[in-house]
């Protein structure tokens, strides 16, 4: 039950923790809970080698999700700026020394774990920019001087990232941000005048691509161009989502998937082998569990204190973050988008994602948890 206080009363912890929304941890876990019952079926039922680490990561990512939610709003305020820094230098620690994989430079080999800064750059970017919007008034950031720190702030990740390169994380960082902007109150012209500058560089911006980035774009635009090389993918991907039907070929029987047909099964396809499984139903109740954690998200923002902008673009920039997630992995799996190797949260297989994704939605808690109380900077 909810405990509502005075604005100017703290919550103790335990008022902190009867305050969390457990309807939507309840629905956070089912998705979870889903993710690890079909990478589970992906291994060809058995819990190695996916199954299992999932469910240790998710227990961990669950852990600091209360930490996270139980924590005061302030504390985000005062860290944002110094965690964007240190984000910052993870992602220089990559370009210099960050480890390889898949024909890309984006983790940093810990021993136990291979963290992926990128991840966190998500979330830090969006404290640092709302820390900069809360601050500013809106006077200033309708002038062409007020957003050119924001500019900055966001463009410097997003150049590190695509060097990596990264392009499916850099966009999503790059979209988030620009949602930040729109929230705070830059205007249309500014935005219609930064895609004007980008259509007129897209031959220069085309000459930067990697090979294979200029190739999922074609492959997007006519995947039967290469049916044996780049455009494989998409067309197994398309096969297998056609091959479930209404109701499925049922659990642990997915052909294209358990035959190797479909690629990266366990991460970026992994909704495409769900539905194969689970038909068209199984597909739109994956949709439905997202649209109700991102309505509960933008609910959340909504019932913060007036006078928390800082607490309300917070949660604002960090589900946008999540509805990018799910909207271009499984635009990209069903065709409507090129592939650019953005995961499928809570369900696709990866240790930095589900780990940034609970911190984000503990982050968001916690300014649920306080949504009475204003924000003492």
């Amino acid at each position: 039950m909810a405990i509502i206080l005075n604005q100017n009363q703290d919550l103790s912890l335990k008022e902190r923790f009867f305050n969390l929304n457990f309807i939507f941890i309840a629905i956070v876990c089912t998705l979870a809970f889903i993710g690890c019952a079909i990478l589970y079926s992906a291994a060809g039922g058995n819990l190695s080698p996916w199954a299992l680490n999932q469910g240790i990561r998710f227990g961990l990512g669950l852990l600091i999700f209360l930490v996270a939610s139980l924590l005061k709003p302030e504390l985000y305020y005062k860290l944002s700026t110094p965690f964007y820094l240190f984000t910052l230098l993870l992602l220089i620690i990559v370009e210099i020394a960050g480890h390889t994989g898949m024909g890309a430079q984006r983790w940093i080999n810990l021993g136990f774990f291979k963290l992926q800064p990128s991840e966190l750059m998500k979330i830090a970017i969006v404290l640092e920019l709302a820390r900069y919007f809360s601050n500013t008034p809106l006077s200033e950031i309708k002038t062409i001087k007020g957003i050119i720190a924001p500019t900055i702030i966001t463009i410097i990740p997003v150049t590190l990232i695509i060097m990596q390169p990264d392009l499916g994380t850099s966009l999503m960082i790059l979209f988030s941000g620009v949602a930040l902007f729109y929230l705070a109150g830059v205007q249309w012209w500014k935005f219609a005048s930064c895609l004007g500058i980008i259509a007129i560089s897209a031959p220069i911006l085309w000459s930067k691509l990697h090979n294979y980035q200029k190739n999922r774009i074609l492959t997007f635009l006519d995947p039967e161009r290469d049916p044996q090389g780049a455009g494989y993918h998409i067309i197994q991907a398309k096969i297998a989502l056609g091959s479930g039907g209404l109701t499925g070929k049922g659990f642990l029987s997915g052909t294209q998937s358990h035959l190797n047909f479909l690629p990266e099964k366990h991460t970026d396809f992994i909704f495409t082998m769900f539905s194969e499984e689970f038909g068209m139903l199984g597909g739109v109740l994956i949709l439905i569990l997202n649209l109700i954690i991102i309505s509960y998200g933008y609910w959340f923002a909504f019932r913060i204190h007036p006078s928390n902008y800082f607490g309300k673009m917070v949660i604002l920039g960090l589900n946008t973050n999540y509805f990018l997630y799910v909207f271009i992995n499984i635009a990209m799996v069903i065709g409507l988008l090129p592939v650019v190797g953005v995961p499928l949260p809570l369900i696709s297989y990866g240790g930095t994602v589900i780990i940034s994704v609970m911190a984000s939605f503990g982050i968001m808690m916690s300014f649920y948890v306080h949504k009475d109380k204003e924000l003492k900077k």
